[in-house]
């Protein structure tokens, strides 16, 4: 049977890592710090190695919780997540408990009637994947149309709320994460992400908004629900073909180009057309199908709105970062609620060289090698700084956007896309209507 979800008890993992912690304390003071263990050591003796190990064995028992938190932690930098959580992480993405043939009729029976086989000309109980609140199958509807069954494993739902507090006592009990990364803000965000993503009757709703948006935009599909085989633990939808996107790095550079234009374009056009973003950049939900060149969408779980004025003000802060200007940036960063106006200037420098860092794609006309131009690593060197002196968590609403358009970027440096990135955010921002014209911060954007 799938293991009835269960979280780790905290006392017992507790007493663990404390007596863990205690040896390794002792082994430093007996031996000293060991060469080469560098800032990972001098975190917490909680960082052994075999504290580690139970701690990546605790985030196991919680892989719906652990890989959002971890999710939510590492956009604000992956490089200040420490290597253990990193590897822990690691380890809960790559396995996947998978239900039990009499388990898997019994959910299906209580969420879709116990006919529910009688509706389909063949169901496959092999899944065809498997994540972290469910699994997916392909069946054969009646009329011979192909779908597939996102089915939720038993008990997630209603373990969100523990299986989170959970990470967030194991994490902290373990000083694992720096105050600089606001652990609290991101559990709060993790909670709230969860419960959406476990309801598929709003992925139903979220997914038929999205087949409609991109209704007239060329280069994109969305299948289609099914909704009389759907429920609030099922989702089933029409099956689509094609690669991960991180696979098109072995097509055509023409291929790649055009994969990264449409990627980037999309993500621009959610934001600042839409306003509505399907925020989970995972390559699989991206299925690039070269014979039609298109991309088939899935999984909208992790879909959400963004207020107008957030959008607004969001865009002045993109164009001030692709045109250097430093004073746009630090404005709109303390209108997004990036900084507080009480920081000082070395955390300032930092944040200021962080955002034109980023902006580096939309920074100069014609196309934007990613692959030579790695701005992640960059980024990266000055997180130190900003770790130290940061005095306010990020916005809620940038948790989710930034892992999107990390996403992107990583995706298009995976496969080597060149892109015009400053034509496409500037016919967006060219034809913007924005809310509060009243200030106007940005400097020359010709």
């Amino acid at each position: 049977m799938f293991p009835p979800h269960r979280s780790p008890e905290p006392s017992g993992l507790g007493a663990g890592l404390a007596w863990g912690g205690l040896q390794e304390s002792a082994r430093r003071v007996m031996y000293g710090t060991p060469v080469g263990d560098g800032n990972r050591s001098a975190l917490s003796p909680f960082l052994s190695d075999q504290n580690a190990e139970r701690v990546a064995l605790a985030l196991c028992r919680m892989r719906g919780a652990a890989l959002k938190v971890g999710q939510l932690l590492s956009i604000q930098d992956e490089s200040l997540v420490p290597p253990p959580v990193l590897a822990a992480l690691d380890i809960v993405r790559q396995g996947a408990d998978v239900m039990p043939r009499k388990q898997l009729n019994s959910v299906l029976d209580a969420e879709l009637g116990q006919g529910w086989s009688s509706r389909l000309r063949s169901f496959d109980y092999e899944p065809l994947a498997a994540a972290s609140i469910g699994q997916v199958h392909r069946a054969v509807l009646k009329d011979g149309s192909d779908v597939v069954m996102k089915i939720q494993y038993p008990g997630v739902a209603d373990s969100i709320e523990s299986d989170i507090e959970n990470v967030r006592r194991l994490l902290t009990y373990t000083n694992l994460i720096p105050k600089g990364l606001f652990l609290d803000r991101a559990i709060k965000v993790a909670k709230q992400e969860l419960a959406r993503e476990c309801d598929y009757f709003l992925e139903a709703s979220n997914q038929k908004r999205y087949k409609e948006l991109l209704s007239d935009s060329e280069g994109y599909y969305v299948p289609r629900v099914t909704d009389e085989l759907s429920s609030k633990k099922v989702l089933t939808s029409e099956f689509v073909p094609g690669v991960p996107i991180d696979k098109v790095a072995v097509l055509s550079q023409e291929t790649r180009n055009y994969v990264g234009c449409k990627l980037l374009e999309l993500t621009i056009k959610e934001l600042f057309v839409f306003r509505f973003m399907q925020t989970d950049p995972n390559w699989s939900n991206f299925l690039y199908d070269d014979s039609e060149r298109q991309f088939n969408l899935i999984d909208f779980g992790a879909a959400r709105e963004f207020p107008k004025k957030f959008v607004d003000d969001y865009l002045r802060m993109v164009v001030a970062c692709a045109n250097r200007d430093r004073a746009g940036v630090l404005e709109m960063s303390r209108r997004l609620g990036f900084l507080t106006g009480e920081e000082p200037e070395v955390m300032l420098d930092a944040h200021v060289e962080a955002a034109f860092i980023v902006g580096v794609p939309f920074a100069t006309p014609g196309g934007h090698d990613f692959r030579a131009n790695n701005i992640t690593h960059s980024v990266s060197n000055l997180g130190a700084t900003m770790l130290k002196y940061r005095l306010t968590p990020p916005p809620d609403e940038v948790y989710s956007l930034h892992r999107k358009l990390s996403g992107a970027f990583l995706a298009c440096i995976k496969i080597g896309a060149v892109v015009p990135c400053r034509e496409m955010l500037f016919k967006v921002y060219e034809q913007y209507d924005f809310s509060d014209d009243h200030l106007e911060v940005l400097s020359n954007t010709g």
